[in-house]
Order: structure tokens, then C-alpha cells, then sequence
């Protein structure tokens, strides 16, 4: 957990608790010196690196009709971009842990299961709520919910606004963070492949569609996969909070039903548009340009897509059947134990202490004998 309180005792400096107890503090030491470095000539060009986009190219007026405008494309120095803000996410990450999941979860007095479940779901469940209303505002801001064609129709340039490249860049920033975290956080080795799988989906498409200059597209799939999934995180922090919120589950499967459905069908409609628009004129354009319109990467597009919407809904299955299989073993454990408890008070009927009361039927009350 991050910004852990400190015992009395001190652990040893660079000990591995130590690090485990102050790595945001150590984090923060390691950004402070790209900070510091636009201070000076010599380190300024290289703190500028880390710390603002890259790669902007200044398109003139003549090809713009709003007038010149400052666009990007991707590059290598973005990983230096997403490096620094990885760093800012870990920060981020261990404040919301240390002054607002620890203190509900003092307060609530949780198992220690429960305190791990309630933490996952409380830090994914502050990124969805972001996340969801930056990309509903960047689509908004590009007209992609007034003018849905923006999403298949063949662009003449290949480069991205500045909202745009920099929510790419802070998802992949947040995603990347997900790997120190499991060391900081002390994960369990038994837990650490799910959780590797999770993280490496998420980069995989979000790195697609950024590469790939699919990012009205991605944008738009990524708002709907993040409000599932906030649905799913919110029901599970109520749930620990109280469990007479379980229903709540019940909508999360209706919400989950209609999220991967709504997914499938704008990935295919989307594509298939975009084929349609871009056979319908010059032919297929070259990779190169950056300008996607080739019939085996929007097939692989597609493919992808409809590949993690099977293995999400399948693990919500197999998920479903281990909640079920587990109900129904406590449901069956709790029988056996009330049969023996009703036999027991049955076996003591009409007895007090021991002693067999006067209103039993098969011990009828003694009369007194009439001395002569």
C-alpha cells in the first residue's frame, strides 16, 4: 500500500521494507530531478523531453479551414513522456491510498481480504470516473458524438490534437504503472498472472489504436469499456461497505450485457465502414502514411476487438460459476449445522435442567397417596 504508516520500529535504509513503506516519497525524489532540470541551459532541452508532448507539427491555414493549428504525431521520445507521468501516477496512486482508502477501511474495520478488494476497487474506480469524463469531453470537443463518420471516415493527415495525445499518453502511463504496483502493493504470486493479463490487454489496445492513428475509435471503445467496468468497481465498493447493496450486482450484469454489445457492434460497423469509404476510392492506402486503410490491419483490428470482448465475457462466466459453486457450498455447510440444533431442542422438549417437567405425555402426574 502506498504512504504505509510507519512503525515504531525503522526499518533498515534501502531495506526492502523500506522501500515498500516510502516509495512514493522516493518516487517523488526521482521526478523532482526533471523538474529541477528545466532550472538550468544544459538540462532544460532534456527535462522538456520527460515532462511535454513531443513530436507537434504546426499545420498551416491553408490546409486547415479553422486556420493553423498545432498537431502531433507519435515518436520515440513519447516514452520519456509516458515515463514521467508513469512516475506521477505512482504518486497520485499512493496519496488516494494513504488519506482516503486507509481511513475507510480503519473505519469499516475490514478483513484483510476484504481491505485488498476494497482497495483494488476503490483506485480503479477514481481512474474509470476520470477517465470516463475526460474521453466524453474529447469527444464531445472533436464533434465524434455529433458527426459519428469522424469515426470511419479516411483523414487526410495523420496527426492527433493535443487532448488526444495526452489522454493516450496518461493511459499509458496508468496502465505501466500497474507493474511496479504489484510490488509495492505485495500482491500474492498466485495473483500476479490474472493481474499481468489485465494490465498487458489494456496496453496492448490502447498502444494499438494510438499507433495505428485509431483514436476516435479507440477513445470511444475505451469511455464504454471504462464505464462498465466503474459500474463493476462502484457495486463492489458498496457491497464491502454494506452487503445489503448486493443487489447491485444484478445491475452491473445488465450494464456488463449491454457494454459488450454495444462494443461488438460499433467495432464492426466502424470497420466496415471504414472499408467501405476507403475502397470506394483510391485503393488502399500505404502503411507508411500512417494513414490506416489496409484491409489486414483493420481485419486484426476487428479481430482484437471481438478476441478480448470473449475472454472478458468468458472470465465474467467462469467468475459467476465460482460465486455460485461457493453459495451454494455455505448454503449446504449452514443446513447441516441448524439439523443437529433442531434435533438437539427436540431431544430436550419437556425437560428443565435435566429434569423431566409434569406436562410430558409419557410421564403423567403422580397422585398422592391417601394415608389411612
Amino acid at each position: 500500500m502506498g504512504l504505509r504508516k510507519k512503525g515504531t520500529k525503522n526499518p533498515p535504509v534501502l531495506s526492502q521494507e523500506f522501500i515498500l513503506q516510502n516509495h512514493a516519497d522516493l518516487v517523488s525524489c526521482v521526478g523532482m530531478f526533471f523538474v529541477l532540470g528545466l532550472m538550468f541551459e544544459g538540462t532544460a532541452e532534456v527535462s522538456i523531453v520527460f515532462l511535454t508532448l513531443q513530436h507537434s507539427v504546426v499545420v498551416p491555414a491553408e490546409e486547415l479551414a479553422t486556420g493553423s493549428k498545432t498537431l502531433y504525431h507519435y515518436g520515440v521520445k513519447d516514452l520519456a513522456t509516458v515515463f514521467f507521468y508513469m512516475l506521477v501516477v505512482i504518486i497520485i496512486h499512493a496519496t488516494i491510498q494513504e488519506y482516503v482508502l486507509d481511513k475507510i477501511s480503519r473505519r469499516m474495520q475490514f478483513t484483510k481480504a476484504k481491505q485488498n478488494k476494497f482497495n483494488e476497487s476503490g483506485q480503479f474506480s477514481v481512474f474509470y470516473i476520470v477517465s470516463c469524463i475526460w474521453g466524453t469531453i474529447i469527444l464531445m470537443s472533436e464533434n465524434c458524438l455529433s458527426d459519428p463518420t469522424l469515426l470511419w471516415r479516411t483523414h487526410s493527415h495523420t496527426m492527433m490534437t493535443f487532448q488526444m495525445k495526452f489522454f493516450y499518453i496518461s493511459q499509458l502511463a496508468y496502465w505501466f504503472h500497474g507493474f511496479p504496483e504489484l510490488y509495492f502493493q505485495r500482491i500474492r504470486k498466485q495473483d500476479i498472472p490474472s493481474q499481468l493479463i489485465y494490465i498487458g490487454l489494456h496496453l496492448f489496445h490502447i498502444t494499438g489504436a494510438y499507433l495505428l492513428y485509431l483514436n476516435h475509435l479507440g477513445l470511444l471503445l475505451l469511455v464504454l469499456h471504462y464505464f462498465v467496468e466503474l459500474i463493476s468497481h462502484l457495486c463492489d465498493v458498496f457491497y464491502f461497505s454494506d452487503e445489503k447493496y448486493q443487489k447491485g450486482v444484478s445491475l452491473w450484469t445488465i450494464v456488463f450485457v449491454l457494454g459488450r454489445l454495444t462494443t461488438l457492434v460499433v467495432s464492426l460497423v466502424t470497420v466496415g465502414l471504414h472499408l467501405v469509404v476507403s475502397h470506394s476510392r483510391d485503393g488502399d492506402t500505404d502503411s507508411i502514411s500512417g494513414n490506416v486503410n489496409v484491409l489486414a490491419a483493420e481485419i486484426a483490428v476487428l479481430s482484437s476487438s471481438c478476441t478480448i470482448q470473449a475472454y472478458i465475457t468468458w472470465t465474467l462466466l467462469t467468475v459467476w460459476l465460482q460465486r455460485w459453486l461457493e453459495d451454494s457450498n455455505l448454503q449446504a455447510s449452514s443446513l447441516r449445522k441448524k439439523k443437529p440444533m433442531i434435533k438437539g431442542r427436540s431431544s430436550r422438549k419437556g425437560t428443565e435442567n435435566g429434569v423431566e417437567t409434569a406436562n410430558r405425555v409419557d410421564a403423567p402426574p403422580k397422585r398422592k397417596e391417601k394415608t389411612s
